[in-house]
């Protein structure tokens, strides 16, 4: 037998003695792509798509572990104009159909040496109105477990999120971000905005990586533009439970595919009607947040990122956004930022 024959069967030998003794080894590749229609394909692609273990049973990342030093450093190096575009909506500071609660802002003092003032939601930042940003554990469960196994009594007995809480990002999340203008879509928009319960599905991704010429990469942020605060302003505000434009499920089978670390969207970013049985709640929160490990960003305004883009022609741009370094918190507000 020749070195490299004794070298393969040595190999071969040894896995097979691994897989006898420790069990097969998770090996996390990008599955084929499957259609998610019904609840028992949902539930193989929560399987098939599961990235735990991937970086350790103690991570509390998720797929942020695939923004690297070397991704920071290149999505820096697509800062070309110096220009800085914030992506969060104006906070409400008074109820509105589109969403519950507002933010209380109450003066404590005004004094000629100068003033001060409080903040307080009057209900949980979640929800349809307010930029966000989601911690990839304890925020979404299903069956009971978040991301990485982490269990609803933990939660409870903790008293808030014990791992995988929003303080996993304190340093905050810079990389690359791409905005997807899903207007662009052919016949989707012939007013320059999704309908609410438009779905965008993984081919539509495809699409329109091919008409803005960019290329999703691992670690990247994607932002999908529906037109939703455009929308607004035209039509007047609409109770967002009666529906909103977003991704399919599907999509999930493409973040995987690409390595995508974060998603974000001008709404809530699940498509509503979902098409599933209400049973089903959220099905992309779910495949991103406890499958996927993939932390989301909802409610952003992107309207004057997306006039930056068509302008420049450039739909790449460096991310950057911090949230607030909160203990055990399970999300947090913020105001993300492309830079140009």
């Amino acid at each position: 037998m020749t070195y490299g024959r004794t070298v393969r069967a040595s190999l071969v030998l040894g896995a097979l003695a691994a897989t006898l003794f420790f069990g097969p080894t998770l090996v996390h590749t990008a599955p084929g792509r499957k259609p998610i229609t019904n609840e028992a394909e949902f539930k193989q692609a929560m399987k098939d798509l599961s990235n735990w273990g991937r970086w350790g049973q103690d991570d509390e990342l998720g797929a942020a572990n695939l923004i690297t030093p070397a991704k920071r450093k290149a999505a820096a190096g697509l800062v070309k104009e110096g220009l800085a575009v914030s992506m969060e909506h104006p906070i409400f500071q008074e109820d509105v159909i589109d969403g519950s609660g507002h933010l209380e802002r109450t003066v404590l003092s005004v004094r000629p040496t100068g003033a001060s003032d409080k903040y307080a939601f009057t209900t949980s930042y979640h929800g349809s109105i307010f930029s966000h940003l989601d911690a990839v554990n304890c925020h979404m469960m299903m069956d009971g477990k978040g991301y990485n196994g982490r269990t609803w009594e933990e939660v409870q007995a903790a008293n808030g999120c014990p791992k995988g809480s929003i303080t996993a990002l304190k340093d905050g999340v810079v990389t690359r971000g791409v905005l997807l203008d899903a207007t662009l879509l052919p016949g989707k928009a012939p007013k320059g905005w999704l309908e609410p319960g438009t779905a965008v599905h993984y081919e539509d991704l495809e699409t329109l990586e091919k008409l803005e010429h960019v290329k999703v990469s691992e670690g990247d942020v994607i932002l999908l533009y529906t037109g939703r605060w455009k929308r607004r302003a035209a039509m007047g505000p609409w109770k967002t439970g009666d529906g909103v434009a977003g991704y399919h499920a599907d999509v999930a089978y493409f973040l995987k595919e690409r390595g995508v670390s974060f998603i974000a969207e001008d709404e809530w970013n699940d498509v509503s009607p979902t098409t599933f049985p209400a049973t089903m709640g959220l099905p992309m929160h779910q495949l991103a947040l406890v499958a996927l490990g993939v932390s989301i960003f909802d409610n952003l305004d992107l309207e004057r990122a997306v006039e930056t883009a068509r302008r420049l022609k450039r739909y790449e741009f460096m991310f950057s956004a911090a949230p607030l370094n909160i203990e055990k918190g399970m999300g947090s507000p913020l105001n993300p930022l492309a830079i140009f």
